[in-house]
């Protein structure tokens, strides 16, 4: 049923007629002239719309041409739409096909602009962005990225964080390894081009940054090598002469003597964490890493065995090639464990944090220690660190995995086999994989006494300058 306005066909209708149409009027159709009319809609919730369209002919045909819902569009919006319509059939275009095509170019326009404010997001991606993603997606190391997160923040980010990766170029990369090498970090150096290398591939594989590299990946032109010193070893082979042990002995208890002496507490040097001195003696006697003695449970010490189990979990290693360890401690390492012992064996760590909910971190042991040899460290006085030179003993800087090579050694010059020495130190042999399979010997007794060996010798070193200590 087609209905006018007070029944007078040709009369348009105002807004509060249109809003006075009742529900009874759904699916009828009302007039509003000049070709135009409108069917009644009635939702569920008894709200009336009004779907206007304009009727003409194209090519012998009738044809409808939408011009919008009422009350959503305004009335007037909707007979300008009509008006739109009758123009451009009088300018020979059909305003269906026409309305299509233009939506067709908005479409396309949209499109485009969003195509473009992508090329202008990607062309402004930076270092640091491509850092983020790749430190969340591309790589995945046992502490979780946290060792790469610092070194980046320390010697990457600082320096091209903020460059395009577009505009990236070697120049950049050169200026960062100099840097480092130039504060005689060698090893860091290569560490640090190994790093960027590596999430430079990544990204050079994958949208969108490699739509960015497009003359090639710039670590690509450095060799890291050729920026190093001749005299350059990238394994560190440092280890300490008996005569340099009985040094460090004799600096660790000429600090405690001092501050234990001195009136003044504020201004003399503190000594060593007494347990930073006991975790100095266990990496010697033990071999151990001191990730893993980091890491250790009071649960895995056997005081009536003398052993202590390293668990898979706590060894350094690739998954697939890390294995667990029992380690016989000598009497020499027993009585370092039973002093740890009387200091936090409360807890359930052997190295609590301070907040005793985990493990002290290696790096924190490693820093007490580093600060004391400060002459070979090209940077100024930290505050709140030792800054002092007072574990200096030989001409070259100590850390604590340079006791696990030197207790090597003098286990070497105790005549203990090297396959021994590598098992004390629980390394991954080489070999047939069949041979590891299925030749199951632990060479408990071998290790055992190799222990033993080293303690002994220990014990007789530290005994000895005690006793010459008396003498004189």
């Amino acid at each position: 049923m087609t209905r006018y306005p007070n029944n007078i066909p040709g009369k348009k209708w105002s807004i509060k007629q249109l809003d006075a149409i009742p529900v009874a009027w759904h699916k009828d159709n009302i007039a509003d002239g000049d070709g135009l009319r409108g069917e009644v809609r009635v939702s569920s919730n008894d709200k009336v719309s009004i779907n206007f369209k304009y009727g003409f002919k194209w090519e012998g045909k009738l044809s409808w041409y939408y011009c919008g819902t009422y009350p959503d569009k305004d009335l007037s919006l909707i007979r300008e739409e009509r008006d739109q319509a009758k123009r451009l059939i009088k300018a020979g275009l059909n305003p269906k096909t026409y309305k299509e095509a233009t939506k067709i170019e908005n479409q396309s326009k949209a499109e485009a602009k969003i195509q473009e404010n992508r090329t202008k997001q990607t062309l402004a991606l930076t270092v640091d962005d491509l850092f983020k993603v790749w430190i969340d997606q591309g790589v995945n190391r046992l502490d979780n990225n946290h060792s790469l997160k610092l070194s980046f923040q320390k010697h990457v980010l600082p320096i091209i964080g903020n460059k395009l990766i577009k505009d990236l170029s070697e120049i950049d990369l050169l200026r960062i390894y100099k840097g480092i090498i130039k504060e005689k970090k060698n090893r860091t150096a290569v560490r640090t081009a190994n790093d960027v290398s590596q999430m430079l591939s990544w990204a050079e594989k994958r949208k969108p940054w490699r739509q960015l590299m497009v003359d090639g990946n710039p670590a690509d032109l450095v060799s890291i090598k050729k920026l190093l010193p001749n005299d350059y070893s990238e394994e560190r082979s440092r280890i300490l002469s008996p005569k340099e042990i009985l040094s460090l002995n004799f600096a660790i208890n000429n600090l405690k003597d001092k501050y234990i002496k001195s009136k003044n507490k504020y201004d003399i040097e503190r000594p060593l964490k007494e347990e930073t001195s006991i975790a100095i003696w266990i990496c010697l006697s033990t071999l151990c890493r001191i990730g893993e003695l980091m890491k250790a449970e009071w649960k895995d010490i056997d005081f009536k065995k003398n052993v202590w189990f390293i668990p898979l979990s706590n060894s350094k290693g690739t998954s697939g090639k890390k294995q667990d360890q029992y380690v016989y401690l000598s009497n020499f390492a027993v009585k370092y464990f039973k002093d740890l012992k009387e200091l936090t064996g409360q807890g359930k760590w052997l190295f609590p944090a301070t907040n005793n909910e985990s493990n002290l971190s290696e790096k924190t042991m490693s820093k007490q220690i580093g600060d004391r040899q400060i002459q070979f460290k090209n940077r100024k006085a930290l505050q709140n660190r030792a800054n002092s030179d007072s574990l200096v003993i030989g001409e070259d800087e100590w850390t604590l995995h340079d006791l696990r090579r030197t207790g090597a050694t003098l286990m070497q010059e105790l005549k203990v086999p090297l396959d021994v020495i590598d098992r004390c130190q629980n390394h991954v042999l080489s070999g047939s994989k069949v041979r590891r399979h299925y030749l199951k010997y632990d060479y408990a007794e071998e290790k055992k006494e190799a222990w033993i060996s080293l303690g002994n010798y220990l014990d007789s070193l530290l005994l000895n300058q005690i006793s010459r200590k008396k003498q004189s």
